[in-house]
């Protein structure tokens, strides 16, 4: 066994097809050891809150979350609202995801003007301490890559999403993002949980994973470079396990999440971790 007890899986719920559909991979998700279920908030996705609602109603120790709400799509007095609500339904088991949100296209299907960048990273600030202030206990995560967005995860977050994406040209982007990370929290950083989604895992009985949604965010890669991304999982489950024990000793990294396509040879890993 791999040990460690600071790791934590999360699983992302994209879609599902019918209540029983999303009952069952709830239930599945707390029973195969997954810690976090958590839904994007892309337009034609699941919707957030209804979801991670449903999920809350048939399970009971899994933790909710958004990875991540678009903060631009909401006021802060109305997110509050939803969030409490959530975080009783739940019997406190919310997280709370944040992300500045940056698909053009879905601004403009919700008619909703598109921000600057700058002014998208102060609206996120604007919602962070809303939410601080009004739910201190319920935990905040905030994605990014960009220098202003983690500032903002260091100084406000609990949890740091890390997308491993090169903002400078270094050998290691996620080194140089944690390290960033690190300066701009200072003696908080100790008390941060950093984490890091996985886009690729091998189907089971499987060595190989699909590359095609990491090719999509970096199309100009070899195979071999993709393969060798941190955030791409290949070789028996043991082999995986062990690499993310590396991520964790090289990087401090504890906390990962997968798609929900990945949920069974992802279960095999986390067995070998536990």
């Amino acid at each position: 066994m791999l040990v460690d007890k600071d790791f934590r899986f999360g699983l992302s719920i994209r879609y599902f097809r019918s209540r029983e559909a999303l009952v069952e991979i709830a239930k599945r998700a707390e029973d195969l050891g997954f810690d976090v279920l958590c839904v994007p908030d892309h337009l034609g996705a699941a919707a957030p809150f209804p979801t991670l609602t449903a999920a809350a109603m048939v399970t009971e120790r899994i933790h909710l979350s958004m990875y991540v709400l678009n903060a631009a799509f909401y006021k802060p007095a109305l997110l509050s609202r939803d969030i409490g609500a959530l975080d009783i339904l739940s019997d406190g088991r919310l997280e709370v995801g944040l992300g500045t949100g940056y698909v053009r296209e879905e601004f403009e299907a919700a008619e909703l003007p598109y921000p600057s960048a700058g002014a998208r990273v102060d609206y996120l600030q604007h919602m962070t301490e809303y939410l601080t202030e009004n739910h201190p206990r319920v935990p905040i995560m905030i994605a990014g890559s960009g220098d202003r967005v983690m500032t903002l995860a260091a100084r406000h977050a609990d949890i740091i999403g890390l997308t491993g994406a090169k903002v400078r040209d270094v050998e290691d982007p996620l080194a140089e993002r944690i390290e960033f990370v690190r300066n701009a929290a200072g003696d908080r950083f100790s008390a941060l949980e950093l984490n890091l989604v996985i886009t690729a895992v091998p189907g089971p009985d499987e060595t190989i994973p699909n590359l095609a949604l990491t090719r999509r965010n970096a199309p100009d890669r070899s195979e071999e470079e993709l393969l060798a991304m941190h955030s791409v999982l290949s070789g028996s489950p043991r082999e995986m396990a062990e690499k993310l024990v590396g991520h964790r000793d090289k990087y401090g990294v504890t906390h990962f999440t997968v798609q929900d396509n990945h949920i069974d040879n992802f279960a095999n890993v986390i067995a070998e971790l536990r």
